[in-house]
């Protein structure tokens, strides 16, 4: 993998996606609680903002915001994230949020026998009303300069336009040399308005053509791009089999460019203890993260998020693809631990994990 250094890029990563205020009734339920914590998260931007927080990476995040004062509150979260704001497009605001809003996503932890639970009320999003032309990708790419575009499926099913502007985004990116990485994402309850399954296979295997590292589960590349895993259960075990391995070989006959290709394996116990590993597919072979069983999750959303910013802080560091996966791995593990979307972890906890330290209390 080519990947520019540090003094030919202003940017190690730059990010394009959705970024919504997320309310957290913390140990209630969404439906009875009286009062909510308010997180910022978004798929995409998870991934920059680790790679700014946790891995002190130079960061931007294309996105659009309502020009209000909810749109400043998510600036001042971005703020927080040490994530550069210069390529937000700024959008007006109605008055109302008839056409440009601030997208929510109410987010229940989940314990137990009780399911995380994520309730979306993202219509009408700044983000999802994005066109071809409002981003000057040349600037970010050619003027400025990337070493890594990170981006993915969630936002590609927002709208009808998201697509043009996702494709003109890779284009432009893999035009000028900048390492591409695509997270499937696939969330079933977006494409439902949008085309449902045939229309998610349509704009995915499409964007795929200009993918780098592509990265999702066994959902994922099912549902996203068609691809079926023949004889492999549900469980961690047997998502490690040689039949899920022949899948991903079957997906790099037909996308030969791929660089390389991640999966986090998951096996739910319970919302509060998940079997969690991983696997890259890298120059011709397969490389498993050190399996961690029955790891207790305070808080699973993100995991996948901070997984796959462990694993491009590997190849931006020039580390081996065992090495990658393992700091995959172990972030999205740490960021599992702590509440909301996005990664309260330090290098120094990923350092330690990933060479097998324990939990003891450090003094």
């Amino acid at each position: 993998m080519q990947i520019k250094s540090k003094d030919q890029a202003k940017w190690d990563a730059v990010s394009l996606g959705e970024i919504m205020l997320r309310l957290d009734p913390g140990d209630r339920r969404i439906r009875t609680t009286r009062e909510f914590r308010v997180w910022e998260g978004g798929g995409e931007y998870n991934v920059t903002r680790a790679l700014t927080r946790c891995f002190g990476l130079d960061t931007t995040v294309v996105t659009a915001i309502p020009e209000n004062d909810v749109g400043m509150l998510l600036l001042d979260f971005i703020y927080q994230g040490g994530v550069d704001p210069s390529h937000i497009v700024w959008m007006p605001f109605d008055g109302i949020g008839r056409d440009v809003r601030v997208g929510l996503n109410f987010t229940e932890r989940g314990f137990g026998v009780r399911g995380a639970l994520g309730v979306s009320d993202r219509g009408h999003s700044a983000a999802s009303q994005l066109k071809k032309g409002d981003v000057d990708w040349n600037r970010v790419f050619g003027q400025e300069g990337a070493r890594w575009f990170h981006t993915g499926g969630i936002f590609a099913a927002l709208s009808p336009t998201t697509p043009e502007v996702l494709l003109e985004a890779v284009q432009t990116a893999r035009a000028h040399g900048t390492i591409v990485s695509y997270d499937l994402n696939y969330r079933a309850s977006l494409w439902k308005a949008n085309g449902g399954k045939e229309r998610a296979r349509e704009v995915n295997r499409e964007i795929a053509k200009y993918v780098d590292v592509m990265i999702g589960n066994e959902e994922d590349f099912t549902a996203a791009l068609g691809f079926e895993v023949e004889g492999v259960d549900e469980t961690l075990t047997g998502l490690q089999t040689e039949s899920f391995k022949a899948m991903i070989k079957q997906v790099m006959k037909q996308f030969p460019h791929f660089k390389a290709v991640a999966t986090t394996l998951r096996d739910v116990h319970t919302a509060t203890l998940n079997d969690w590993g991983a696997i890259l597919y890298s120059d011709g072979e397969f490389y498993e993260a050190t399996h961690r069983p029955r790891l207790e999750i305070f808080d699973r959303v993100g995991g996948g998020d901070s997984f796959a910013s462990g694993l491009i802080y590997g190849f931006l560091s020039g580390f081996s693809p065992q090495q990658c996966v393992e700091y995959g791995a172990a972030h999205g593990a740490l960021a599992m631990t702590t509440p909301g979307d996005t990664s309260m972890a330090s290098l120094r906890e990923v350092e330690k994990l990933v060479g097998g330290g324990s939990a003891r209390v450090e003094r």
